[in-house]
C-alpha cells in the first residue's frame, strides 16, 4: 500500500514522523507499532528517511508498506439476502460491493466474515479451502465479481465443500447471468470461446485470445433478448468460470457492461449505473440429493431502475434469428 501526503501548516514544531503518520485523519488505524511492522520505504522530499526522522509544515511524505495479514477470518454481522438454507449449505442473493472472501485490499466486510457470523463462529468448512493470501476460505466455493450481484451458494461443512466442488470441477453446475450491455452483438445467440489471460498492461483487467497457448480456456454462450436503442439485454451462461470471463467476453464481442469501467467507458446517460451483471440462476444438486436444485435471485432495484429507464427512453428492437449448430446453441 502507498501513502502521499503534506505536512499541514499546523504543525508547527518538527515532530516524528512515525508519530505525525500515527495522528493523521487519512491513517486512523494505522498505530506506531503497526507502521514499524509493516513499512518498507519511507520518502520526505524526495529522499531515503526513517520511521524516526522529523518532519515538519510543508514536507512532503510518500510511505509504502506491506498489508499485514490478519490471523483469522473474523465473524462480522453483515445483513444477507438468503435464497435457502438447511445444515449443509446456505444460498445469498449477494448485494453489489461484497467481496466474496478476504484477499489483500479486503480482509474485513466479505460474504465470508458474514457467513460466518451467522454460523455462529468457524465452521468446519473454513479449513476446507486455503487461499493464496494465507487465510481460510469458509464455505467459499465459487466466487462473484464484487461488484457483481446475484445467486451464490456455499458451504456449511467440509462434507458440503467437496460435494459442491466437485460439481464445478465436473462443470455440470448450470450458472446464468443477465446484462445490460451498451451497444448490439453481431448475432442474436452465440457461442464464444477464448483463452483469457491478463492484460500485460493493466494487471487489474484480463483479456481475451482467440488461440491457445497461454492462459486459461473460457467459454460463455449468449441470447440477445432485446435491443433498445444504443443498448441490449443479454442473457449469458458460462460453461467455465473464469475470472472477470463475462466482462472479458461482452467487451470482445464489442458490447462492454454498462456501468464497468474497467472494461468499458462510463455511460453518458447512466454515469452512476452500478455494474449491470446480475448472477440470476444457479442449478446444482445439494449435498446427498441426486436431484438438480435450481435457485434464482431477484434483480436488485439498482439493475432495475436503469433497465426500466433505457425501456422508457428508446423503442424495443427484436433482434433476427441466427441458425446455430445444436452443438453451440444457448441452451
Amino acid at each position: 500500500m502507498e501513502l502521499t501526503l503534506t505536512v499541514p501548516a499546523a504543525v508547527s514544531t518538527p515532530v516524528r514522523l512515525d508519530s505525525f503518520v500515527a495522528s493523521s485523519s487519512c491513517c486512523a488505524d494505522m498505530s506506531r507499532s503497526h507502521l514499524k511492522a509493516t513499512v518498507q520505504r519511507i520518502f520526505i522530499n524526495g529522499r531515503p528517511a526513517k520511521l524516526s526522522s522529523p518532519v515538519q509544515a510543508g514536507d512532503r511524505l510518500f510511505i509504502v508498506w506491506a498489508e499485514q495479514i490478519p490471523d483469522a477470518v473474523i465473524p462480522e454481522a453483515i445483513p444477507l439476502r438468503i435464497i435457502y438454507e438447511d445444515g449443509a449449505v446456505t444460498v445469498v442473493n449477494k448485494a453489489a460491493g461484497m467481496v466474496t472472501h478476504p484477499a489483500p485490499g479486503n480482509w474485513h466486510g466479505t460474504l465470508a466474515n458474514a457467513l460466518l457470523a451467522r454460523w455462529g463462529g468457524l465452521s468446519v468448512a473454513a479449513t476446507a479451502t486455503d487461499s493464496p493470501g494465507g487465510l481460510p476460505r469458509p464455505g467459499i466455493v465459487h466466487r462473484l465479481d464484487k461488484d457483481t450481484t446475484g445467486v451464490i451458494i456455499t458451504a456449511r461443512t467440509a462434507a458440503a465443500t467437496a460435494w459442491l466442488q466437485n460439481q464445478f470441477k465436473a462443470r455440470t453446475v448450470r450458472k446464468e447471468y443477465i446484462a445490460l450491455v451498451a451497444g448490439k452483438p453481431p448475432a442474436r445467440s452465440g457461442d464464444i470461446r477464448t483463452w483469457i489471460v491478463r492484460d500485460p498492461r493493466n494487471r487489474k483487467r484480463f483479456t481475451a485470445k482467440s488461440t491457445g497457448g497461454q492462459g486459461k480456456y473460457a467459454r460463455t454462450l449468449y441470447h440477445c433478448i432485446a435491443c433498445y436503442g444504443p443498448y441490449s439485454v443479454i442473457r449469458l451462461r458460462i460453461k467455465t468460470g473464469r475470472t472477470h470471463q463475462i466482462r472479458v467476453h461482452l467487451k470482445q464481442l464489442g458490447c462492454p457492461i454498462v456501468g464497468d469501467t474497467l472494461y468499458g467507458k462510463k455511460d453518458a446517460r447512466f454515469p452512476d449505473a452500478p455494474l449491470m451483471l446480475h448472477a440470476r440462476l444457479l442449478r446444482i444438486r445439494l449435498p446427498g440429493r441426486t436431484a438438480f436444485t435450481t435457485f434464482r435471485a431477484a434483480i436488485p432495484p439498482q439493475f432495475l431502475a436503469v433497465y426500466r429507464a433505457v425501456r422508457t427512453l428508446f423503442p424495443r428492437i427484436e433482434m433476427p434469428k441466427t441458425a446455430i449448430p445444436p452443438s453451440r446453441r444457448y441452451s
